[in-house]
């Protein structure tokens, strides 16, 4: 589980393929706070740690991963989102994020008021039920809220230092980003697919069935 609160960032230093997957490489001075095994967020992805040294580490992608986020299409010397787990007994500044992405968007324009950016990010179709207006959304592991919503794409306004502070400041338009949102939103929405939501179990009420 993540914060959505970017610790630094990363650059990529090793794209190596693998049998359907990908390892992945990423120089950080995190690198030397992290254990094997470790989980850590890249781009808002959950990954495991399996190489770390004083200077960088190095993780493996599995190929449905590299299908549904934008790791796979990453290069070399690319600045990526970096963020550890959260601790139990740290505050939540921003919003639960589990690291697991529910798909890709487009940054689809990018405008500067005053100090501020204002982002619009494009998203798939299938996502619509889980945004609401002024509700918060992951975008390559950092949270934000959605400040304008419209049938296929969304707003966010970003605060001067998440934008020096994250990848976002490298962001161009037509850049895929990798999206997350609201678990509690996606528990509702499953909720209400499955229909049963409110329903009394079979012989419930408190009292044996009648005749």
């Amino acid at each position: 589980m993540f914060n959505g609160l970017i610790e630094t960032t990363g650059e990529v230093a090793e794209l190596t393929p693998i049998p359907e997957g990908l390892r992945l490489g990423v120089r950080t001075p995190v690198a030397r706070e992290l254990a094997l095994g470790e989980s850590i967020a890249v781009n808002g992805v959950c990954l495991t740690v399996v190489r770390a040294d004083d200077g960088s580490f190095s993780a493996e992608v599995s190929p449905e991963t590299m299908r549904v986020t934008n790791l796979g299409g990453l290069a070399l010397r690319d600045a990526v989102n970096l963020e550890r787990s959260m601790r139990a007994d740290t505050r939540v500044g921003g919003h639960f994020v589990q690291g697991h992405v529910d798909g890709t968007g487009c940054i689809e324009g990018i405008r500067h008021e005053a100090e501020f950016h204002w982002v619009s990010v494009s998203f798939p179709a299938g996502m619509a039920p889980l945004l609401v207006r002024k509700g918060s959304i992951a975008v390559d592991g950092i949270s934000l809220t959605v400040a304008e919503l419209r049938a296929a794409a969304f707003d966010v306004q970003i605060v001067p230092f998440t934008w020096e502070h994250t990848n976002l400041g490298r962001a161009r338009v037509g850049a895929v980003v990798n999206l997350e949102c609201d678990i509690i939103g996606k528990y509702v929405v499953r909720a209400l697919e499955v229909g049963e939501f409110g329903r009394p179990a079979v012989g419930g009420g408190g009292r044996e069935p009648g005749p």
